[in-house]
């Protein structure tokens, strides 16, 4: 049976436990990370784990959820939904969230790693997982399904668009293989401009 801890050694455990899934789920990923790796930075048993958290998942989405309000007030209230225009809000979204993937490691790891998100929902209630109140990408689906609703969007599944935005969304990873540095910001610009317009057509 796992050791009863004290309230003080909860709140200790839990923190080195969230910075410790914080730092190896994001260099080396949900599936490469174990218990015992999680476990050993707090000092305690891979059994005393369960204390904390149902599984390594649960740990993961804890802090994807502690993140994800701060990440929709950036890339969706400030970006998305700023210009009653759903081209130009695209745009916004695009380039906010490129600034936050840059800035932020383990929606990073999310964006170029979709399966891991995946693992989480198969192990958890995915009830959970898409109904969370400032989940990003389910206030995104909401807007494309909006927009489309209003022939504002074109028609195709939402899930496609996403993986349209998706594949813009990695460009960052891939700048150093385009050339000239200098050019990559213009390169991007022009990339996510086709890609909205493409997304948006004008009505006649």
């Amino acid at each position: 049976m796992p050791p009863a801890f004290t309230a003080e050694e909860k709140t200790r455990i839990t923190r080195l436990l969230l910075e410790t899934g914080q730092r190896l789920f994001t260099s080396q990923g949900l599936r490469k990370t174990s218990l015992e790796d999680l476990a050993a930075p707090a000092g305690i048993a891979k059994s005393s784990f369960y204390v904390f958290f149902d599984s390594k998942e649960a740990l993961y989405l804890e802090l994807m959820l502690r993140q994800s309000a701060e990440v929709k007030r950036k890339v969706i209230d400030q970006a998305l939904l700023t210009d009653p225009a759903p081209r130009e809000g695209l745009r916004r979204f695009l380039h906010a969230t490129i600034e936050e993937i840059s800035t932020n490691p383990l929606w990073r790891r999310l964006m170029t790693h979709p399966e891991e998100m995946a693992a989480v929902a198969r192990k958890l209630d995915p009830a959970r997982v898409t109904s969370m109140a400032d989940n990003p990408v389910t206030a995104l689906t909401d807007f494309l399904t909006g927009q489309q609703a209003g022939g504002e969007l074109i028609p195709a599944d939402p899930a496609v668009i996403i993986g349209v935005l998706q594949c813009v969304l990695l460009m960052p990873m891939y700048a150093e293989r385009l050339g000239d540095p200098a050019l990559y910001p213009k390169i991007l610009d022009l990339l996510i401009d086709l890609v909205v317009a493409g997304l948006t057509p004008q009505k006649e």
